[in-house]
């Protein structure tokens, strides 16, 4: 069945590179050691892959390799980063701010120190979908540990002024992380171009393996301490242990490595398909683009279709959905729309888009001829 259905669902997830298949095909059939066994060849090969990606992924994201520690995937980084950070600073301060429209893996975590303790601020944003600078200025006091803002949203493509932001916590003393995951392998995610001081992303939303991420942690002005969530073997300096999965590392560094070299060719042809969708749909009346059109992934188009089109039907031959896909199975309507003072009947006829650098104009087309079918 999924043979014949078009995909539109890139912020879901992605089609693993063949590329990044084949980097990874050898450390499940030859080189299968374990990265922390010292004590023979097949542990030594192993540790070099890790380390090898290691240095290439910090080559890429502009950072040292000794501030990669690599995870699950980005669920787990945001997890590590949050409470880990939370409960290292906890004597300086308990107070967070983040923003209503993060993702659920922010927002949850948030809920859960609130029980530990935490104190959290969660900025509103505009009918855009963007924050208010000043608004993020004036929740900080004396006891604010911790900003958290993504740095382009999952269901919309909003971006936050991720270098504005950061500004305003090095000038405050605050420690800054965002959640990169929508952003990075689709923008150019220069790390020390975005002053964070904490970042986490995901491998398989840019042509990845599922179940690989990192968290990027500044080690110096200022350096960043966590307490880890995961204990074990002490792998990765003890902040993050388990076993490294050496394949998914390897693949992960592949993915990034090809999403650099081609950014500029697959920008290019994304924007394409995504304007060319947009402006055709924008000719029915009663139709709007949720959130800025000016600052967003180009990858990146949610849809508030008219009330008496059936798009749900369209979901038998093209694959796109319905707010977060991490939020899917919920039936309240998407946190992200309502934040952004939508009403619940405009939401439930909101429809996310993603687009990707194996989507064609032919499928967009074949989309909008469905549509004005209906």
């Amino acid at each position: 069945m999924t043979n014949n259905l078009i995909y539109f669902d890139n912020n879901s997830t992605t089609r693993v590179d063949e590329e990044v298949i084949e980097s990874m095909l050898p450390y499940f059939r030859t080189h299968y050691g374990n990265a922390s066994g010292k004590s023979h060849a097949f542990g030594w090969t192993a540790e070099a892959a890790v380390e090898t990606s290691r240095i290439k992924i910090a080559s890429l994201l502009n950072c040292e390799p000794s501030e990669i520690y690599f995870t699950s995937g980005a669920t787990e980084s945001i997890n590590l980063a949050l409470k880990g950070i939370y409960q290292a600073y906890k004597k300086k301060g308990n107070h967070i701010i983040t923003c209503k429209t993060e993702h659920k893996a922010v927002l949850d975590c948030c809920r859960y120190l609130e029980e530990q303790g935490a104190l959290v601020t969660y900025l509103d944003v505009d009918a855009e979908g963007m924050i208010d600078l000043d608004g993020l200025k004036n929740s900080v006091n004396e006891n604010t540990i911790l900003v958290s803002l993504m740095a382009a949203n999952n269901e919309t493509g909003v971006f936050h002024p991720i270098e504005k932001i950061a500004e305003i916590c090095r000038e405050r003393n605050i420690l800054f992380f965002s959640d990169a995951t929508q952003y990075a392998g689709k923008e150019r995610c220069d790390i020390s171009e975005l002053n964070v001081h904490a970042l986490a992303l995901s491998g398989h939303k840019f042509h990845g393996p599922k179940g690989i991420g990192l968290l990027f942690l500044k080690r110096k002005d200022p350096r960043v301490n966590i307490l880890p969530q995961i204990h074990g073997g002490g792998q990765q300096n003890g902040k993050r242990a388990g076993t490294l999965n050496v394949p998914l590392i390897v693949g992960l560094a592949k993915a990034l490595e090809i999403a650099s070299s081609q950014y500029w060719e697959n920008s290019t042809h994304i924007s394409k398909i995504k304007n060319h969708f947009e402006h055709q749909l924008l000719e029915i009346q009663g139709l709007r683009i949720n959130g800025s059109t000016r600052s967003r992934l180009h990858t990146t188009s949610n849809i508030c279709f008219p009330e008496h089109l059936a798009i749900h039907n369209l979901l038998k031959k093209f694959a796109f959905s319905q707010g977060s896909s991490c939020t899917s199975e919920l039936l309240e309507p998407s946190h992200v729309l309502k934040a952004m003072g939508m009403e619940e009947k405009d939401i439930k006829n909101s429809f996310r888009f993603s687009f990707s650098k194996y989507n064609s104009i032919q499928e967009a087309d074949e989309f909008l001829k469905a549509v004005f079918a209906l």
